[in-house]
This record gives C-alpha cells, sequence and structure tokens, in this order.
C-alpha cells in the first residue's frame, strides 16, 4: 500500500540538462516520502497513496517544462 514513484531519462534528455533525481525528489513530497538516484534514472517512494495522483502529474510537468 506505499506510494513508489521511478523516472527514467534517455542519454539525450540528460545531456539537455534533464535530471531525474531532482525531479523524483520533489515529486517524491508529495506522497510524503523521499527519494532520489542519477541524472538518468531515480527512484523514490512514500506513505500518501492519496497524493500519488499529484505526484505522477507534477513527474509530467516537470520533465516536459
Amino acid at each position: 500500500g506505499k506510494p513508489s514513484l521511478t523516472v527514467a531519462f534517455s542519454d539525450d534528455l540528460v545531456a539537455e540538462g534533464r535530471n531525474a533525481g531532482q525531479l523524483v525528489r520533489e515529486a517524491a513530497r508529495l506522497i510524503q516520502g523521499g527519494g532520489g538516484g542519477q541524472a538518468h534514472f531515480a527512484t523514490a517512494g512514500g506513505k500518501n497513496a492519496d497524493g500519488l495522483k499529484d505526484a505522477v502529474e507534477r513527474v509530467v510537468e516537470l520533465a516536459t517544462a
């Protein structure tokens, strides 16, 4: 029953300055959790499954900005 997020970026997106670790850390707050990783791959876990929809929307928002 605990939510989790996984974000992965291709090498070309990382070269453009995208960072999965930073992105997943910010989105993890919405599920009352934390996370991290590398620029190309990161994961997060939390306690609030009700915030998962908002967290996924935040990931998409940040990834496409």
